[in-house]
């Protein structure tokens, strides 16, 4: 993906010139009807279903294969444990949740903590050398999601910003930069061309 935009360093640096996004109005909605997830410590079938759409609308009807039962079982054991890896492994054992999808409701239930894994974020972190694998930010693996929370918590932690805000701040820069088809995979790293 060539991205056409200034140069930075880093990521780090990006994020100091750069303007921090404001969180979209809909999106902000959602975030507040679900603040009483995390002290409750469960979803309902109508809220995941909510979620699954907001991330990805195409899976909707697997997702909706789940019943309310299974889905409020596993969103407690999520919200029970405080390992990353579990967490995305317990949202993913439910129809039509991907690791994507599985990010997104941490971060729609904690932004403060989380932030979506999303194609266009990866490759802005690939072409600025913060990861080193998955160039075309596809098929996203639990190892590739706990690399991605790392860099963004880290870089939340040092803006004194909820993680959400990060991941959202790179998505609209790689948005607004980017000049090629998303799902091509070539793009620019520091001068080279790689397909």
């Amino acid at each position: 993906m060539a991205l056409d935009h200034p140069t930075y360093q880093s990521l780090g640096d990006l994020l100091a010139r750069e303007p921090i996004a404001e969180e979209d109005p809909q999106t902000a909605k959602i975030i507040r009807r679900l603040e009483h997830v995390k002290s409750d410590g469960e979803l309902s079938r109508g809220e995941f279903i909510d979620i699954c759409y907001w991330k990805s609308p195409r899976s909707i009807r697997r997702c909706e294969r789940n019943s309310s039962s299974t889905i409020e079982k596993v969103s407690r054991k999520v919200f029970e444990t405080r390992n990353e890896e579990r967490k995305i492994d317990l949202l993913a054992s439910l129809q039509g949740v991907s690791v994507p999808t599985a990010s997104a409701v941490l971060t729609l239930t904690n932004p403060k903590n989380y932030g979506v894994i999303d194609i266009r974020v990866w490759q802005l972190l690939y072409a600025l050398q913060s990861v080193e694998t998955n160039p075309g930010g596809q098929g996203f693996t639990v190892s590739h999601w706990l690399q991605y929370l790392q860099i963004l918590r880290h870089q939340a932690k040092r803006k004194k910003l909820a993680v959400r805000l990060v991941e959202l701040t790179l998505y609209k820069f790689h948005q607004g930069h980017q000049t090629e088809t998303l799902y091509r995979r070539t793009f620019s790293r520091r001068g080279e061309r790689i397909s």
